[in-house]
């Protein structure tokens, strides 16, 4: 088949989309296009034909109106046999598609009606009118469409959905040596991933007081505000917290990097509740397990059910700095049950968490949508 790939948001070498997604499509011998809107130009990069749009719009309105009419413009150049869209923003360019008679799939990452909820620039009544209107609006757009899915429980807006899950690609975890960085040999704990208060930082601070002794690191895009709101916190602490990316995003080769240098007693996830994160199954834990890290998470049922139903860490109370500190107690200094919890993790990655079994269910939706 000839497949066309389309975003208006995700960067051209998004994992889901072009390292899984796609790339695997072309290994599978069908002729894959990308388009994106990014103005770096077309290329080809792992079978995959990159074709640009131009630069997205800075303004989330010109991006919702010119972008897309732009992305949808290269698509239509394109004589694919399915368009397979990323963004819900491409709904409206889906419909023009199908009505032009071209199949079109859907694939959902997001749950973006409790994703608006976590929008603080936008007022909370309004937030909760796009939540409102964005879980009615979204099934209903995408209904002339097969569904794919990034998480298991989207299933309840999708029932039809087919769940391809975000698990990792075993060869993207292997980090270049130059990308390793040496750290001294002091207990230390990381956190992985964009810096925010929704995703925790301030819980995973909190650890550096009611855990003496241990350095915090924290690798991810992170504001310069919140950076200096975070060592404030910390207080006479701040000389053990590290944080890498402040201002600035942060290389996934470089994030492989710290998980390669080892040593790490958890990796966090103590994320306060949130109708948003608090049923994902978030990317880190598997990159967490990949490199034998203990996971330490909220106790979530869902984060429960996959983090100490496997085995690979613990999971407490987010706002509970005591229990947190107990659990990175029972983790420290390399003991066995730290090691078995390692062990445990990598080998749930190795059989079952990874995106060669994704992969096949991706292919085999393509190849039922060949044969019809």
């Amino acid at each position: 088949m000839i497949i066309a790939h389309l975003t208006s948001v995700h960067f051209r070498y998004d994992p889901r989309v072009f390292l899984k997604e796609c790339a695997g499509l072309a290994r599978a011998g069908h002729s894959v296009f990308l388009v994106v809107a990014d103005g770096k130009g077309d290329e080809t990069r792992n079978g995959v034909r990159i074709v640009d749009a131009g630069p997205r719009h800075g303004s989330r309105l010109l991006r919702m109106t010119g972008t897309v009419s732009r992305v949808y413009g290269k698509a239509r150049e394109i004589p694919a046999d399915a368009y397979h869209i990323h963004d819900p923003e491409l709904l409206p360019a889906a419909i023009l598609l199908r009505l032009g008679g071209k199949l079109v799939v859907y694939d959902v990452h997001e749950d973006y009606s409790t994703a608006v909820l976590e929008k603080g620039y936008i007022p909370m009544p309004l937030r909760r009118a796009l939540s409102w209107g964005i879980r009615r609006l979204e099934p209903l757009a995408a209904s002339p469409f097969p569904v794919v899915i990034a998480e298991k429980y989207y299933a309840e807006r999708f029932p039809e959905g087919v769940p391809i899950l975000n698990y990792p690609l075993r060869e993207e975890l292997v980090p270049g040596e130059s990308a390793v960085p040496e750290l001294p040999p002091f207990p230390r704990l990381l956190y992985t991933g964009n810096i925010t208060e929704a995703r925790g930082a301030a819980n995973h601070v909190s650890l550096l007081k009611a855990c003496p002794g241990f350095h915090l690191f924290m690798v991810g895009r992170c504001s310069p505000d919140l950076a200096a709101r975070l060592r404030a916190q910390a207080g006479e602490d701040a000389p053990r917290l590290h944080i890498v990316g402040e201002g600035q995003s942060v290389p996934f080769g470089t994030i492989l990097g710290y998980y390669a240098a080892g040593g790490w007693t958890a990796g966090l996830a103590l994320f306060p509740p949130s109708v948003h994160y608090e049923r994902k199954e978030l990317t880190k834990f598997f990159e967490y397990m990949s490199f034998g890290i203990p996971v330490l998470a909220s106790a979530f049922p869902a984060w429960k059910d996959l983090v100490e139903g496997n085995g690979c860490g613990l999971c407490v109370d987010p706002a509970d700095r005591a229990a947190a500190a107990a659990a990175v107690a029972e983790m420290a200094g390399g003991g066995a049950a730290a090691k078995a919890m390692g062990g445990r993790g990598r080998a749930a990655v190795e059989e079952r968490f990874n995106w060669d079994r994704e992969e096949a269910k991706l292919l085999a939706l393509y190849g039922s949508l060949f044969r019809k």
